[in-house]
């Protein structure tokens, strides 16, 4: 059992932790395992809930507090924010400091803003709680899979980290399920009371059954901070223009001196990094050849990922489909997001890992090109289908890629864990944010387009387009007498109906521009697996043979 205040208890070799900051791993009875998984799933849900909320719910925020697109552009944004940097700090703060205080800390931290949200309803209030929440996200994902990782056997524990990462990312379209339930009577005060109850069912569980303790040491150095203190901003300012871009168009001027200083923060940041001898961010192996490719691969699917995200969501909402309306298809695509973990971490084969994230690149073309023929009668059931396989490529690929990640880093050493915390964060959440921004400036763009094309058509004189002028006015007959008047309301219908219908095209367009991208990421990684299987290379083979030896050295 784990020490207790009174009764210390001595690891055994193959007990002790991996890596320092993080728990070490006894053996428990069957019913503390359960217990341990099941408070690692709350932690991981909770985690993805946390900005899955906001997001699913952001019109009705938006409305609640009286907030512009812009305003509520930077609701979502400061969440990405805080989060982006904030895995690779709290690393050395477990190192240095121990899981207990970090549980503390953050925790507590957290529920005090969440208490204050209940009580205090404004613009800066929800700004501070959502960089909270940024920032005990990243947190609560590290608990939940170090949770997870104490109810599985040794062999398998691994697949506990791959597991939390994956629960995370089913907290947006849970969050889009129980949403119409807690806003049945309108009231946006039951989100924030939902997200208190939740911040206190975790607290309340960390206090019960507490991790394991992990060993710790001296880790920050001045120097870490100075970098944060450059990186940290540069970051920010990027994830904010990503955000903003699309909604105050990218000719804005202050987009371009925010980029300006992102680009000098970031790179005054990786200089510091580059001439240090015990760095933050390993820069030399961070722009590897093996790293730039894991880099390039995890923010390319994430880009491609956008297509359920923003694509088929968008679609749905500009054809006038509410959360209440969407949640038989939000309940698949939590199903087709399990389906996916599951499979991911079943067939997880460490000298052949790379067709996983293959397949999942096919599955996302073969999505988008099922998707790109929506008219104005497409209903959320026309996508049960393709978004539940898209579902399901969204994490089947993500175990293969994580434990690539890990095993790069971990052979080089302990210390890499720190960059590639930052690589994998940074890629995730700027490739989500990138893709976005791209696809929506891609439909904004070709919504114009078609709206041109589509009143170029229209004649004034043509008697289909006058007797639709009249159908739409009559609606109005019995409450507007005067013909011209009702001839203007009908006009103004009928305008309305040319740009749904543009935006039906261009949102196929979006469909299509993805499909084309996934298939050019199919040939590129299937063209490289392919080689890979005809010349028996296994490109972690080194990496798998410094884990063994490091796991032997641990027993002994």
């Amino acid at each position: 059992m784990p020490a207790t205040a009174t009764t210390p208890y001595e690891f055994k070799p193959h007990e002790r932790p991996f890596l320092p900051g993080s728990p070490a791993t006894p053996d428990h009875p069957m019913g503390r395992r359960i217990a341990y998984a099941a408070i690692g799933v709350l932690l991981g849900l909770t985690g993805g809930l946390s900005n899955g909320l906001l997001l699913a719910n952001l019109p009705q925020i938006q409305g609640s507090l009286g907030l512009s697109p812009v305003e509520g552009g930077w609701l979502s944004a400061i969440y990405s924010m805080t989060s982006v940097c904030m895995s690779m700090l709290l690393i050395k703060f477990r190192q240095q400091f121990g899981l207990q205080r970090f549980n503390r800390v953050f925790l507590t931290g957290f529920l005090a803003v969440t208490v204050l949200q209940v009580f205090v309803h404004s613009y800066g209030v929800e700004l501070l709680t959502r960089a909270a929440a940024g920032i005990v996200g990243s947190g609560l994902s590290t608990l939940c899979f170090f949770y997870i990782m104490q109810a599985m056997p040794a062999p398998a524990r691994l697949s506990g980290m791959i597991i939390g990462f994956g629960l995370a990312q089913l907290g947006l379209p849970l969050a889009r399920i129980i949403s119409p339930f807690l806003l049945a009577d309108g009231d946006i005060q039951n989100l924030f009371v939902f997200e208190l109850g939740l911040t206190l069912l975790c607290l309340g569980s960390v206090a019960l059954l507490r991790l394991p303790p992990s060993e710790r040491f001296q880790a920050f150095e001045k120097l870490d901070f100075l970098t944060f203190a450059l990186f940290a901003p540069g970051m920010a300012l990027l994830c904010g223009v990503l955000v903003q871009g699309r909604i105050v168009w990218w000719s804005t001027a202050w987009l371009g001196y925010a980029t300006a200083a992102a680009i000098i923060l970031i790179g005054a940041a990786m200089l510091i990094e580059h001439n240090r001898a015990n760095p933050l961010l390993n820069t030399r192996w961070m722009r590897t050849r093996n790293v730039l490719r894991f880099i390039i691969i995890v923010a390319a699917i994430r880009v491609l990922l956008s297509e359920q995200t923003y694509g088929s969501t968008g679609l749905l909402t500009a054809l006038g489909m509410g959360n209440d309306q969407l949640v038989t298809l939000n309940v698949i695509i939590l199903l087709g997001s399990i389906a996916g973990i599951a499979a991911g971490v079943l067939l997880l084969n460490p000298k052949d890992l790379l067709w996983q994230v293959v397949a999942s690149a096919m599955i996302i073309a073969v999505v988008a090109f099922m998707d790109s023929d929506a008219t104005n009668l497409t209903r959320p059931g026309n996508f049960y289908l393709s978004q539940g396989l898209l579902a399901f490529a969204a994490l089947f690929w993500m175990g293969p890629v994580t434990m690539v990640g890990i095993l790069r880093a971990i052979s080089k050493g302990p210390s890499h864990i720190v960059s590639f915390s930052a690589v994998f964060g940074i890629a995730q959440t700027v490739g989500g944010l990138a893709g976005t921004a791209f696809l929506g400036t891609v439909q904004i763009v070709r919504e114009r387009l078609h709206s041109q094309e589509i009143v170029h058509g229209l004649v004034a004189g043509d008697p289909l387009v006058t007797q639709r002028l009249q159908q739409l006015g009559g609606a109005y007959a019995r409450v507007e007498g005067d013909p011209m008047l009702r001839q203007a309301e009908g006009a103004v219908l009928f305008g309305q109906q040319v740009t749904r219908e543009a935006n039906i095209l261009a949102f196929n367009d979006v469909f299509t521009g993805v499909g084309i991208l996934a298939v050019l990421v199919v040939l590129w990684l299937g063209g490289r697996w392919v080689w890979l299987k005809m010349h028996g290379i296994n490109p972690l083979a080194e990496e798998l043979a410094a884990m063994q030896k490091m796991r032997e050295n641990a027993a002994q």
